[in-house]
């Protein structure tokens, strides 16, 4: 086993650690206008029913059309899609036309007016279950109230975001199982 000489880290970068999902791309609906933000900060709360955890900063503009509406589409793309969600997340849907300018196809919900991505792997259609305040911005509860991904392939390559321009690809299985037959989860 393995024993690492460790430094010291600054507190504000442990972040780069941490990040516990991919990135995803938000989209919404309201007032007749649509929208798509990226998204690297979230969190899984709740299995049954399904409860995705995220902050929205105010001064986003997906922040006005997700709390009009109560909706959204959690959508998650997979490395191929790099360019878009860099770009997404560097410009504003106040004044751009986010579907239109980076080349994705808006498809329509099942349970929600927000549309799905096309081109992501998976879409998550979401109503808002909660909206608790904090001082630098509400931290949103969704429930997912339909899922729609892919059949194939069976681990993509997702990105993480690590900070400062740095993400990483994964999409590679460990399967434990055969060693710890009764693990769940």
């Amino acid at each position: 086993m393995k024993h690492y000489r460790k430094d010291d880290y600054a507190l504000a970068e442990i972040r780069r650690l941490l990040e516990p999902g991919p990135v995803v791309l938000v989209s919404s609906a309201h007032g007749g206008r649509t929208n798509i933000m990226t998204m690297g900060w979230h969190m899984m709360i709740g299995f049954t029913p399904a409860l995705v955890g995220c902050y929205i900063d105010p001064a986003n503009h997906s922040y006005d059309m997700v709390v009009g509406s109560g909706e959204c589409v959690i959508n998650i793309p997979t490395a191929d899609l790099l360019e878009q969600v860099i770009g997404i997340g560097n410009c504003s849907g106040n004044d751009t036309d986010k579907f239109a300018r980076f080349g994705l196809t808006a498809r329509p919900g099942v349970e929600v007016a927000a549309p799905l991505i096309a081109e992501c792997y998976a879409s998550f259609e979401c109503r808002l279950a909660d909206a608790t305040p904090n001082p630098n911005a509400p931290l949103f509860v969704w429930q997912v109230v339909r899922a729609h991904v892919a059949a194939s392939p069976k681990l993509p390559e997702t990105l993480h975001y690590r900070g400062d321009g740095q993400f990483m690809i994964s999409g590679r299985e460990i399967d434990t199982r055969s060693r710890y037959p009764g693990q769940t989860r």
